[in-house]
C-alpha cells in the first residue's frame, strides 16, 4: 500500500476553495447516509441516462459477461432527479460510495489542492476543479455509453488537480506511507506514478468494459489530462509565483542571520 500523508509545500494563502470543497463532500455523504442507496444512485451520473437523455425512475436488471465468459445478472439502482439527467454530472462529483472512498480523495484534495488554489486562485480554482470531474467523467461515459453503473466521485476533479500540481511542483517533497514506513519522495515520484497507474488500470477497465461496476479509471485518466493541460496553459503564472516565493524566502533568510 502506498499512500500520501502531506507534502512539505508551505503556501501564503488560506485555501478557502479547498477547504469548502472538502466541507461539501463531507455534508453530501452525511445526505447520502441518511437518505439512503436510492437517492445516491438517482444523483450519480449514469453514462445511459446521460447518451439517451432520460431519467431512469426505477432499477434497471443488466446481463453482462464476467471474465469466465458467462452471462450473470446485476441489478442496478435508478432513482428519479428533479432536473435534467446532466446535472448529474456535476451532482455526482460530490458523492461517494463509502467513507473509504471518501476519507481517500479528500485527503488527496487536502495534500495538494492548496498549492494549486495558490497559483489559479479560487476562482479559477474552483472552475479548473469542475471541469477536470466533468471531462473526467465525459471520458467514462465515451468508453461506455451504454452503461447503467452509476458513475459517483471527487476522484476525476481530484486527479486534475494532482496533474496540475505534479507539472508545477514535480520538486516539492511528498510524505508517503509505503506499509508501515513513511519517506520522502518528489512529487514527480508519488504523483506520476500514480497517473501511471491510473493509464494503466484505465487501458484495462476499457477492454473489460461492459463486465460490471469498480473503480471509474478513465475518469481519473481525463481529469488528470485536463489537470497537465491546465498546468501548460497557466506555466508562466506558476513560474512566477514559485520564483517570488523562493525570492523572499531568500530575503528572510539573509534578515535573519
Amino acid at each position: 500500500m502506498v499512500l500520501p500523508l502531506g507534502d512539505l509545500e508551505k503556501t501564503t494563502i488560506v485555501p478557502i476553495a479547498t477547504y469548502a470543497l472538502i466541507a461539501l463532500n463531507v455534508v453530501m455523504f452525511l445526505v447520502q447516509s441518511e437518505r439512503g442507496s436510492d437517492f445516491t444512485a438517482a444523483y450519480a451520473t449514469t453514462p445511459y441516462e446521460i447518451t439517451h437523455n432520460e431519467d431512469i425512475p426505477e432499477p434497471v436488471e443488466v446481463i453482462f459477461t464476467n471474465e469466465t465468459g458467462h452471462p450473470r445478472a446485476r441489478m442496478f439502482e435508478q432513482g428519479p432527479v428533479p432536473f435534467p439527467v446532466w446535472v448529474t454530472m456535476f451532482t455526482s462529483m460530490f458523492m461517494h460510495g463509502s467513507v473509504m472512498h471518501l476519507a481517500g480523495n479528500m485527503l488527496y484534495l487536502w495534500i495538494f489542492g492548496d498549492n494549486v488554489e495558490e497559483v489559479l486562485g479560487t476562482v479559477r480554482y474552483l472552475i479548473v476543479y469542475l471541469s477536470c470531474g466533468l471531462i473526467g467523467t465525459l471520458a467514462q461515459i465515451i468508453a461506455n455509453p451504454e452503461s447503467f453503473v452509476p458513475i459517483l466521485g471527487a476522484s476525476g476533479a481530484i486527479a486534475g488537480v494532482m496533474g496540475a500540481y505534479v507539472v508545477w511542483f514535480p520538486h516539492n517533497r511528498v510524505r508517503v506511507l509505503v506499509f508501515r514506513f513513511i519517506f520522502l519522495v518528489p512529487a514527480i515520484v508519488a504523483i506520476g506514478g500514480w497517473i501511471v497507474l491510473q493509464v494503466g488500470e484505465g487501458f484495462y477497465s476499457y477492454r473489460h468494459r461492459g463486465q460490471g461496476g469498480g473503480v471509474a479509471y478513465l475518469a481519473h485518466v481525463g481529469g488528470a489530462a485536463t489537470g497537465l493541460l491546465v498546468a501548460w496553459l497557466f506555466w508562466d503564472r506558476a513560474h512566477y509565483l514559485r520564483t517570488r516565493k523562493e525570492a523572499l524566502e531568500g530575503w528572510y533568510e539573509v534578515r535573519s542571520e
